[in-house]
C-alpha cells in the first residue's frame, strides 16, 4: 500500500477513535432515510438543465444579504458579498488583474481517461480538459497577497501531483508546503471504496496546499464527510481555510460552478448551482409556527 494511502486510512482511524457513538449514530439516522438512487437522478437531471452560455457576464452582490438576480431571461441567486466572471480562466485573472487575493482556491479540469470517456458517452456531463502546461500558464501570480494561502484540488494522478508541485506552483510563484485529504464515505461511515494498493481507484481526493509570503498551515489533514450527488462538486474549503488566514480574507475560486460569500468565483459556470430552480423559498412565518 502506498504510504499516503497509508496515512490517510491511519487519521480516518484516529478521527472514528475521537468522535462519539451518539455522533456516529446521528450520521447515520440523518442520512438514513435518503434515497441515493433517486437523489443520484435529481442531480443528474439538474447538471443537464442548468447548462447556461453565460460567456463574458459578470456581477456581483455588494450588499450583506443573498438577492435574487435575473441574466438572460433565468434567474440565479447570489450570495452576500460575492462577485463572479464567466468566461476562460485565463482571461478572467487578467481582467482581474489589480485585485489582491488572501485565499486562491482552484478546482482544474485536469486531463484524464475517465473524463475523457465520460465525454464520449455524454458530453453534458463533462467539461473541458487542461494539459498541465495551460494550467500553469494561468495568470494568476499578480492576483496573490503579500500573503497568500493557494489550495489546489488535485487527482491522485502522479503525474498531476508532480506537475502541480514542480510546474504549476513554480509557475504561479507558489512554495509548496502540505497536502491535505478529502476522505469520501458512505452515510454508514465506510470509506466510499476500499484503500487501493498502486493507482487503483480510492476513496479520496487531495488538496494540495501552498503558500506566497508567510501563511502557516497544519500538516497533513482529513476531511471527511458523504459526497455530494452533483457531478465533480466539492465541499467548500473557506470556513476552514478562512481561520489560516488573519482578519477578513479576500477569497478567489478558479474553475467554480458556485458562488460563495466573501468569495470572487471565475470560470465557464460560476452560476451553475445558483439556478433558483435548485432552491425552494422557506416560508418563515410557517417554519416559526412548527417550532412553537
Amino acid at each position: 500500500m502506498p504510504l499516503q494511502t497509508f496515512s490517510v486510512q491511519t487519521m480516518f482511524e484516529k478521527f472514528l477513535q475521537l468522535i462519539t457513538t451518539d455522533v456516529i449514530e446521528h450520521f447515520k439516522h440523518r442520512y438514513k432515510l435518503v434515497d441515493t438512487t433517486f437523489v443520484r437522478n435529481i442531480a443528474k437531471n439538474y447538471f443537464e438543465s442548468t447548462i447556461f452560455d453565460h460567456a463574458n457576464i459578470s456581477g456581483g452582490n455588494d450588499s450583506n444579504l443573498p438577492i435574487k438576480c435575473k441574466i438572460n431571461d433565468e434567474f440565479f441567486l447570489i450570495p452576500q458579498n460575492s462577485r463572479f466572471l464567466c468566461g476562460d480562466v485565463k482571461d478572467c485573472c487578467k481582467k482581474l488583474d489589480g485585485s489582491k487575493y488572501d485565499i486562491v482556491i482552484a478546482d482544474p479540469p485536469w486531463w484524464n481517461k475517465y473524463i475523457r470517456r465520460l465525454k464520449a458517452a455524454n458530453s453534458k456531463l463533462s467539461y473541458s480538459m487542461m494539459y498541465n502546461e495551460d494550467i500553469a500558464s494561468i495568470p494568476v501570480k499578480n492576483l496573490f497577497a503579500d500573503n497568500c494561502l493557494v489550495a489546489v484540488w488535485c487527482t491522485n494522478s502522479p503525474s498531476n501531483i508532480t506537475a502541480l508541485k514542480e510546474m504549476i506552483f513554480p509557475n504561479w510563484g507558489v512554495e509548496y508546503v502540505t497536502t491535505w485529504y478529502w476522505l469520501k464515505v458512505t452515510r454508514d461511515l465506510k470509506p466510499l471504496c476500499v484503500f487501493n494498493t498502486g493507482c487503483k481507484k480510492q476513496p479520496y481526493e487531495r488538496i494540495i496546499l501552498g503558500k506566497v509570503g508567510n501563511v502557516n498551515i497544519p500538516e497533513e489533514s482529513l476531511i471527511v464527510s458523504v459526497p455530494s450527488a452533483l457531478h465533480s462538486h466539492k465541499p467548500p474549503l473557506l470556513d476552514i481555510l478562512s481561520s489560516y488566514v488573519p482578519g477578513n480574507p479576500q477569497t478567489l475560486e478558479l474553475f467554480a460552478r458556485y458562488l460563495l460569500p466573501n468569495t470572487t468565483s471565475v470560470g465557464y459556470e460560476p452560476l451553475k448551482w445558483q439556478h433558483i430552480s435548485l432552491y425552494e423559498d422557506l416560508d418563515e412565518n410557517k417554519k416559526e409556527s412548527n417550532l412553537n
